[in-house]
Formats: structure tokens, sequence, C-alpha cells
């Protein structure tokens, strides 16, 4: 019994041990591994993580991807086409709650406010289920689909919903998760400030 005692501590050990070492790759992985590095040197160090606290990537400062969406009848739209003013995009799909929690928050400031466009963009389901969801929610905005990913992928989405606050220019300037109206009317205050100043 003793032995098979030791026999397992040693085990361990090794594995400890082999999982510590420095990997050889380590330079040339530093880029990559820089992201889930969670090693603490100091205990009082706040860790934080290169996306919104969601999963998501991260996208405040890029451009607003290209991609070509599907509109409500049927033909196909460039996002891109749409910078030029400042934009409000988010991204919602009918069976995330979050996002049928916060569609008709949207659907009120977008009634209050003509300083910003507002652009909803599903990324599951059909334009049908997509315009008859947000019509029950009141929205009236512009709704688009993202059936090839282009969007998503163009922005690593990984949790819903997201909000992207873009200026004129295409500068994506905030990304957010699920928001009330309250929220939502300082974010837009906040990106026209951005934009008139740029």
């Amino acid at each position: 019994m003793l032995v098979a005692s030791l026999l397992v501590a040693v085990v361990v050990i090794a594995i400890f041990a082999w999982t510590q070492r420095p990997d050889a790759n380590s330079a040339a992985n530093a880029d990559d591994n820089a992201a889930v590095d969670a090693r603490l040197t100091d205990p009082g160090a706040v860790v934080t993580f290169p996306n919104d606290g969601l999963g998501n990537r991260d996208v405040a400062g890029d451009p607003l991807p290209d991609a070509v969406l599907v509109a409500t009848d049927g033909s196909e739209v460039n996002l891109a086409d749409m910078v030029g003013e400042p934009l409000v995009v988010n991204l919602w799909y009918t069976t995330c709650p979050p996002c049928a929690k916060e569609l008709p928050e949207f659907a009120t400031v977008d009634a209050e406010t003509d300083d910003v466009r507002f652009i909803g963009v599903n990324t599951v389901d059909s334009l049908e289920a997509m315009e008859r969801f947000a019509g029950e929610r009141g929205v009236e905005y512009d709704l688009f689909r993202d059936g090839r990913a282009e969007l998503v992928d163009g922005i690593g989405a990984t949790a819903f919903p997201i909000t992207l606050f873009v200026t004129s220019d295409g500068t994506i300037v905030e990304q957010t998760g699920a928001l009330d109206a309250d929220e939502l009317r300082t974010k837009i205050g906040n990106l026209l400030a951005i934009d008139q100043a740029a």
C-alpha cells in the first residue's frame, strides 16, 4: 500500500513538473498566449481580459466591418454603405432573453432621437420571424439579417446582445451588452460628443 501511494505521489509530481516547464515556442506564441495567461505574479493585481466581459472580443477603435446584410425586403445591403452618420448597431435574435428585453427600450430611444441611425441586425432568425418579433416590441428602425455571419465574424461575437456605437467615419467607439433606455441614452450622448469632436 505504501509503495502504491509513493508511486501515485511521484506521478503527480512528474505531471506537475511537466505542466510547469517553459514552452519551447513561448516567444513565437507570446501574442497568442497573452490573452489567456491567467498566472498572477501580483496577488493584488486586477485581472482584465481583452473582451467586453461576455466573451466578445473588444472592438472599440476598430473600423466597422464590411458585411453584406439582407434587408426585410430580401435585398442585399452593404453595411459599409451605411457609414456617414453616427450608428447604433444592435445584434440580437428572438430566443435571446436579454435581446427581447432590450428591444422595446431601443424602440423608445430611437423614437426620441434623429441624431443617430439605429440598425438592428439579426443573426439567427428568418426575415419574417425577425420582423414580426421586433415589430411586436415597437421597433420601427431598419432591420437586417446577417445570414453569412459576416458582421458576427468580423467583430468576433460570441455572446448576445451586442450593441456597437459607430462614429460617422465608421469607427466603433464602444461595444456593450444589454442596455436599458437610460444607459442607451448615455451611450448615444457619448457617441455624439466623440463624433462631433472628430
